[in-house]
């Protein structure tokens, strides 16, 4: 049974655990503005001297994000906690493909992933050696079928995708993201190889986790709350993100079952 923490807050549970995963996206901000509460929240965490890590899907390095939170008012003692799926594949792609040719699905913004190899980008599918998914074309990010044609030719290319989320919302517009366009490639019979949550490598790439007792703090079930079940974590779902609706529609028993995934605390945001 999923207990909600609206009346009793999150201070409520934050001494039975000793290291806190909490998505930024949907939880610490909505892609505008910062979450008062959820900054607060942190600094308590802080303050009770617990561990916790910024762990987001963002197709791009560690320092990319740190200076967009800068820009939306983020202090530097909270965002020297960021980890990104940018910077797990990042890590990994130094590691296997540093000579390889690659062709980038995503928007120019996520460039500077790839800065230490830009040399090895090519400009035509057919000659790349695998594929990078950040996103979705700029022209082309609300056009899945576009991406079924470019695909076509070239399923035996191995797809690198550093963000598994399917959608995202952008204050209250809703945006397709990388995992989108990675399951058209997927169900065409193309191979896929996923950083961020659910997956384990994020996690671990992170933190030194072992033999801690964990929560994970998200909006995505598929993302946040599934990573979690995977990794034996406790979670806890942010019930006024990317689900609200379906939440408010359906309740959070039969949303989250529906899902494959488990909750064992839902807050309508993160509040201590």
């Amino acid at each position: 049974m999923t207990k909600n923490l609206d009346k009793e807050g999150f201070s409520s549970i934050v001494d039975d655990y000793q290291l806190f995963y909490v998505d930024l996206w949907g939880v610490v901000h909505n892609g505008v503005s910062l979450n008062e509460e959820a900054i607060k929240t942190l600094n308590e965490i802080t303050r009770k001297k617990k561990d916790y890590i910024l762990l987001t899907n963002a197709p791009r390095p560690n320092h990319s994000v740190k200076s967009f939170l800068e820009k939306l008012g983020m202090e530097k003692e909270i965002r020297d906690h960021v980890f990104t799926s940018g910077e797990a594949a990042l890590n990994y792609l130094r590691k296997h493909f540093l000579d390889k040719t690659f062709f980038h699905v995503g928007p120019p913004r996520d460039f500077d992933l790839f800065t230490d190899f830009k040399k090895n980008k090519s400009e035509n599918i057919e000659n790349s050696d695998y594929i990078l998914c950040t996103g979705l074309f700029d022209n082309h990010d609300k056009d899945l079928k576009y991406y079924k044609s470019l695909f076509e030719n070239n399923l035996k290319k191995k797809m690198i995708c550093t963000n598994p989320d399917l959608i995202v919302d952008r204050g209250s517009t809703r945006e397709l993201c990388a995992g989108s366009v990675a399951m058209v490639f997927e169900k065409m019979g193309g191979e896929v190889v996923y950083f961020g949550k659910p997956y384990p490598e994020v996690y671990n790439q992170s933190f030194d986790n072992k033999n801690k007792k964990i929560l994970s703090i998200g909006d995505n079930l598929n993302t946040d709350i599934k990573g979690a079940n995977l990794l034996n974590f406790d979670s806890l779902l942010i019930s006024n993100g990317i689900h609200k609706n379906e939440i408010e529609k359906n309740g959070i028993q039969k949303t989250s079952k529906s899902y494959e995934a488990i909750c064992n605390y839902v807050q309508s945001e993160l509040k201590w």
